[in-house]
């Protein structure tokens, strides 16, 4: 299972790669010989998105190498590391595109309407919708943060581009401040969803803790057991997209060695087959 996670993710990385550096030539040639502002933002945006795949690809190559002397839980936080490279990248693309943008509506835009722009605009929709389903499908399966990024990053897209070619139709009534508008706006979505990844990446790196119906669920576990006489702490870390969970119980002081222990394992066993759980470990207490 956990193969088939880090194989989907790989394939997510190049088939994005594979497909933006299409789309980035496409962008690039329409944009410059017709002035659109939302195109050229939408070219930068390709040139994040290889960015954001080859992100994909190289954190995933990490994350799958199992664990060793000098990394005991497994390389998997490299999942998190990468996503906030990803993120980094589209809020500083965005800072620069939301200054042309502005400078633009100031000065003016100069788009010229052409029949290609339409048509980059909607091969790009495809595209990016195409790759949408794959990863969301993928996310949906597997619960890769890098995964996630990238069905977001090709979701916004195809949002993004649909203002583009709305802008274009407009310049062809002659309505050409729409142009810097939705460049504007574009740079907007993707300074907000470079924040949101690389957020939610920190708290992964900053031991966030497992949230409180998955601590439920392993409270009621522990509950479950009639020797268990109290828990006495219960606290968790990630090791990347799951979780070490650390439980202290308390028992029975008479309560041989032996059985204490053996409660303890068992408790283990059954926390440990939650899916966001990576491993568990019971200390036991007399009571």
């Amino acid at each position: 299972m956990e193969s088939e996670r880090f194989t989907m993710t790989k394939k997510a990385g190049i088939y994005g790669i594979i497909g933006n550096i299409v789309l980035l030539i496409m962008k690039g040639i329409i944009g410059f010989f017709t002035n659109s502002q939302a195109m050229i933002a939408d070219t930068f945006n390709s040139a994040g998105d290889i960015f954001a795949s080859l992100m994909t690809f190289i954190g995933n190559k990490i994350a799958s190498e199992p664990n060793d002397d000098d990394h005991n839980f497994g390389h998997g936080k490299a999942e998190y590391i990468f996503s906030m490279f990803i993120g980094i990248s589209m809020v500083l693309v965005s800072a620069k595109l939301l200054y042309d943008s502005a400078t633009t509506f100031v000065t003016g835009s100069k788009l010229q309407f052409s029949w290609f722009l339409v048509f980059v605009c909607i091969i790009t929709i495809i595209t990016k919708l195409i790759l949408f389903l794959y990863t969301r499908y993928a996310y949906k399966l597997h619960k890769n943060i890098l995964l996630e990024a990238n069905m977001q990053d090709h979701r916004n897209d195809c949002i993004v581009t649909s203002f583009t070619l709305l802008s274009s139709l407009f310049t062809f009534f002659g309505i050409f401040w729409l142009d810097s508008v939705v460049g504007f706006g574009i740079s907007i979505w993707i300074c907000y969803t470079g924040i949101s990844i690389f957020m939610e990446s920190y708290n992964v790196l900053m031991d966030v803790s497992v949230d409180e119906k998955t601590k439920d669920s392993i409270l009621d576990l522990a509950k479950a057991y009639s020797e268990i006489k109290s828990i006495k702490s219960f606290s968790s870390s990630p090791v990347g997209a799951k979780h070490m969970i650390f439980l202290t119980i308390c028992v029975d002081g008479n309560m041989s060695t032996f059985d204490s222990h053996k409660l303890a394992d068992s408790l283990e066993k059954n926390v440990s087959a939650l899916d966001v759980v990576y491993k568990t470990i019971v200390h036991v207490d007399p009571v």
